[in-house]
């Protein structure tokens, strides 16, 4: 049987309540395969939660999310095989080596070619002669970039990163964003990235989607968010934009 082309990322209505407290209220978004996506909000907007619910790693209140033509909620494994989740904090075992970390990644996802993926993705990430070094012996953008290698080690279609540039070096942060944007484009993933950098979401995002209090306060790409203010297109920066869209709901 014939696998169907990857289409992309999407929810709908996503919802997610703890109690009487709305995290996320009814977002709806999708990535094309070969796109990137810009989650941009203030501490506490609901970014990570959504982040979370749309890889699987907590169930939704309610809404839809589908990995390409999978529906989480109806068969998460087969969604997760293809998809990743780097959270803004690694957490990585005391008692593993470098590469150990990633042939423990293998075996979860079954690969068979794990002696050929494991070494490029060491030298992209410049961690070659930490191989067999221990996580304490780390610092945190070398941990960053471990748990960045054990996400892109199984090829992901869907990839989801909160804050990936956390505690990286200049070299590190240009790695990085190459290998995001390398993911995307040549691989043609559907990647959403989390982060209060916003020069790094205007540099490398296709669109951007903006959060407040869990909802959205705007989406589209850079030009169309210059639309929604009435502004000329490129005359502010993101940074601008963002700061008038939340001054604008914070009045309504």
């Amino acid at each position: 049987m014939t696998q169907a082309p990857f289409t992309g990322f999407s929810c709908q209505n996503l919802s997610k309540a703890y109690g009487d407290f709305v995290a996320l209220d009814d977002l709806n978004l999708s990535v094309d395969s070969g796109s990137i996506l810009g989650f941009v909000g203030v501490n506490g907007a609901g970014k990570t939660t959504a982040l979370r619910c749309m890889a699987g790693i907590i169930p939704p209140s309610s809404g839809e999310v589908k990995v390409g033509e999978i529906n989480m909620d109806v068969d998460a494994i087969q969604a997760k095989k293809i998809s990743c989740f780097v959270p803004d904090t690694p957490h990585l075992f005391d008692y593993l080596t470098v590469e150990e970390h990633l042939r423990f990644a293998g075996r979860i996802y079954q690969l068979n070619d794990i002696e050929q993926r494991i070494p490029p993705l060491l030298k992209q990430f410049e961690l070659t002669d930490k191989a067999n070094d221990l996580p304490s012996t780390l610092s945190r953008g070398m941990k960053q970039k471990v748990a960045i290698c054990m996400g892109f080690l199984h090829d992901p279609l869907a990839i989801f990163l909160d804050e990936p540039l956390t505690g990286l070096d200049p070299i590190g942060i240009r790695n990085m964003k190459n290998a995001i944007v390398s993911r995307a484009k040549q691989q043609k993933a559907a990647v959403i990235v989390s982060s209060h950098q916003l020069d790094l979401i205007e540099e490398i995002c296709d669109d951007i989607f903006i959060l407040n209090k869990g909802k959205c306060v705007a989406k589209g790409t850079l030009a169309e968010l210059h639309s929604q203010l009435g502004v000329a297109s490129g005359e502010l920066s993101l940074e601008a934009l963002f700061f008038k869209l939340i001054e604008h709901q914070g009045n309504e």
